[in-house]
């Protein structure tokens, strides 16, 4: 039975914990042995965090001690997955840059807030998000600086009208990505800014399959 670390907490408009708690569910559906927790001390035993197969984190605007960060990247430059979306991933560590290297993004923005906008599917035979239709999304429209290595599976395309912001008109968003990072896999969605939006079914779809391709 493959072993899943689900951990969870930062900053509570994101809904850390309910949102974690879908992420563990769809993980237990596929057999996973999950471990899900509120706390990253986990991650400084080289030996525990090293012993799952996939790492679920949920953090967004925290921070992470020396140890930490040590122990967790080290884990995925040695094979072990990891896998997540929104804030609480792409959003999580905002000093540590070697953490952004990692997960291959690192977001800025989020014009216009809530708003309605369409994911763009460009990877039509990748299995993550094979058979998967473009769709619609309201929620945030991630703005990202994004690394140019990522295998980009989904994008956006902002208009400018998106909070007032005419000069990234026509600008192509990557949205889902998955790249190497050492011999650990990596997936990333910008999609899922409540528990809620995790409804929506593509998205949902998206971050199961995300989650299980990224385990090792």
């Amino acid at each position: 039975m493959k072993k899943a670390l689900v951990t969870w907490g930062g900053w509570s408009g994101h809904e850390p914990e309910a949102c974690a708690d879908v992420a563990a569910s769809i993980l237990k559906n596929e057999g996973f042995e999950v471990t899900l927790v509120n706390t990253m001390d986990c991650y400084a035993d080289q030996a525990e965090i090293n012993s799952f197969d996939l790492i679920v984190p949920c953090w967004t605007m925290a921070e992470m001690t020396k140890e930490q960060s040590a122990g967790l990247l080290g884990a995925v430059r040695q094979g072990v997955g990891i896998a997540g979306w929104h804030g609480g991933m792409g959003d999580s560590f905002r000093l540590n840059t070697e953490y952004q290297w990692m997960v291959g993004g690192q977001w800025v923005a989020h014009p216009g807030n809530i708003i309605e906008y369409t994911v763009n599917i460009t990877s039509k035979d990748d299995p993550i998000v094979a058979g998967i239709k473009d769709f619609k999304m309201k929620s945030e429209m991630y703005y990202m600086h994004t690394d140019p290595g990522n295998t980009v599976l989904a994008t956006t395309t902002f208009s400018g009208a998106e909070g007032d912001c005419p000069w990234i008109a026509g600008t192509v968003m990557p949205v889902v990505w998955k790249r190497m990072f050492g011999t650990g896999k990596v997936f990333y969605s910008s999609l899922g800014h409540v528990a809620a939006d995790f409804g929506v079914p593509e998205v949902k779809e998206i971050l199961r399959r995300g989650m299980i391709w990224a385990s090792r």
